[in-house]
């Protein structure tokens, strides 16, 4: 049989989200404050993007010509070009910011009070307003004045030294890794602003978004880890240092499948489930000990974790 086209889903332009009535004004560039207000465009909230007369400069990553990235992070909003170095463009941001429940801005530490658009500033025009301010280190600290961009904050926080493989340099992820953990991080608290807003009567609040907490507490136990042992993690791979059999493991066609089996019944049925079953002993409590019949080839070793 043919194979069938999908079906073609309509595209409701008027359809509402439960953000609906919610504004957003947007003078963030490039990734993470782009993504953030795509989390709130997507339910519905009305962003305005505002963007420099050149345009945004995430509309320059180009595949084959087309704005790609531009047209996945900015769906859902409305642009509009400002010279905010202008008096007529910041006087249409405060205009804007008048009627909004949430402002995102990313520039570098200052530049929002040089341009007598700080927090104080916005909160006498409107004092609900939630502001979200994005930098690679956050407004205060002895880091403020420095470049923040993902790939430094990748590296700093200790993600790039736990990627990889052991024998190999520390490896950078292939994609924003950084900007999409502040943006998702952000979104949270963004609501969470919103709530104490919308239902218990509260007033507007800033917060301070760096890109580097994010990805710093999403590494989890490590610092805690390094505090007990006083070892550093190695980068294992794809190996886990918690659980085997995980890992990408090549097929006899030439492809490859990932492979998790993270809790102990898990790892039971995966090793029923393949030809090495015969192997499996339910009175083995690690997998680093489990080996084949001498009739059999296979034998698991804490090397293919």
């Amino acid at each position: 049989m043919p194979n069938k086209k999908p079906a073609k889903k309509s595209f409701t332009p008027d359809a509402r989200g439960p953000l609906d009535g919610v504004r957003v004004v947007d003078l963030s560039r490039l990734v993470a404050g782009n993504i953030l207000t795509l989390q709130l465009a997507d339910f519905g909230a009305e962003v305005i993007k505002v963007e420099p007369p050149e345009g945004d400069t995430l509309r320059g990553w180009k595949v084959k010509g087309v704005d790609t990235a531009w047209k996945v992070y900015s769906r859902n909003k409305k642009s509009v070009a400002l010279d905010l170095r202008s008096d007529a463009g910041r006087t249409i941001v405060r205009e804007l910011a008048k009627s909004a429940a949430i402002l995102v801005e990313s520039f570098r530490p200052g530049v929002l009070e040089d341009m007598q658009l700080s927090p104080t500033d916005l909160h006498q025009i409107n004092p609900k307003l939630i502001i979200v301010r994005i930098s690679g280190w956050g407004q205060e600290g002895r880091y403020r004045h420095k470049p923040g961009f993902g790939t430094l904050i990748e590296g700093y926080s200790g993600f790039a030294s736990m990627n990889g493989f052991g024998d190999r340099e520390p490896v950078l992820p292939p994609m924003y890794l950084a900007d999409c953990m502040a943006a998702l991080n952000g979104y949270g608290a963004v609501m969470v602003a919103l709530r104490e807003v919308e239902v218990n009567g509260g007033t507007g609040q800033v917060m301070d978004l760096p890109l580097f907490d994010p990805l710093y507490s999403m590494l989890g136990p490590q610092a805690a880890n390094y505090k007990l042992t006083g070892q550093v993690k190695v980068r294992t791979g794809s190996r886990s240092t918690n659980a085997a059999p995980r890992n990408v493991y090549e097929t006899s066609d030439g492809r490859f499948v990932a492979i998790s089996a993270s809790i102990q019944a898990m790892a039971e049925r995966l090793f029923r489930a393949i030809p090495i079953a015969a192997c499996w002993s339910r009175r083995s409590t690690t997998w680093a000990n489990i080996t084949c019949p001498p009739s059999g080839s296979w034998r698991m070793t804490k090397s293919m974790r």
